[in-house]
């Protein structure tokens, strides 16, 4: 299987601090991947700096085999990668459909197709098609978020956080609505502090602490592995 996404030795630094420190990983095409690691340890980061809002301090990016880093976000998104932001960022003046429709801001064809598609995904935002984002609940603008990135047919969408602040419930819901669309044959970087839930979803799993991957594997595999339960899923070793 190929990687549709390749980091190598990449370096993010905010100041005199250092993010990400030199880390390295693979995306393979039509898997799902997860970071996952406590607040502060560099996937947020990371995530910004593939699709261009940070400017790497080193290292390499490559989307299809194609260098990503000194690109503008606008030509990334082109390419094919969307982020999901932590905290949804919803345009919360306008209607779903509105905030539909800016995540296809780019492009000039009919976007009727996709838009069915999203709401094929999502029915609960084609109930509210005409509805303002921002009274909708949070699980919705969480849905909002995704269908918006959606809209910009992209190959690789990279979530961060999505389970932020949303009730245990509509985190399950989240988390069938991101393994459906990976069934639909878009590839998924999942960044998300519920490690339960995301290594559940993952094909394959990375770890990061303090800016650096200490650890990678199948999903399954570091479920079950007792550094994993104790440091993440809030389980004693035995």
């Amino acid at each position: 299987m190929s990687n549709i996404l390749e980091v190598r030795d990449l370096s993010v630094s905010y100041g005199g601090i250092q993010a990400v420190r030199g880390i390295s990983f693979d995306v393979p095409e039509g898997q799902v991947v997860t970071l996952i690691g406590a607040n502060g340890a560099g996937k947020s980061s990371t995530l910004r700096s593939i699709v261009g809002l940070v400017k790497p301090a080193g290292g390499s990016i490559l989307f299809q085999g194609e260098e990503l880093k000194g690109n503008p976000t606008e030509t990334i998104v082109r390419k094919g990668i969307t982020l999901v932001p932590e905290g949804r960022r919803v345009f919360v003046n306008l209607t779903v459909q509105e905030n539909l429709r800016l995540g296809a801001y780019m492009r000039n064809d009919d976007l009727l197709k996709d838009l069915n598609w999203v709401y094929d995904l999502f029915p609960r935002l084609k109930e509210r098609n005409w509805q303002a984002a921002g009274t909708l609940s949070g699980g919705e603008q969480q849905m909002l978020a995704i269908a918006r990135a959606l809209m910009s047919r992209p190959r690789l969408i990279m979530m961060d956080e999505p389970s932020l602040g949303l009730a245990p419930i509509i985190v399950q819901g989240v988390f069938d609505i991101i393994r459906e669309i990976n069934r639909r044959g878009v590839t998924i970087l999942l960044v998300e502090q519920n490690a339960n839930m995301a290594l559940k979803a993952a094909d394959l799993a990375y770890v990061m602490e303090t800016g650096r991957i200490t650890m990678k594997g199948k999903g399954s595999e570091l479920a079950e592995n007792e550094e994993i339960k104790a440091a993440y899923l809030g389980k004693a070793r035995k």
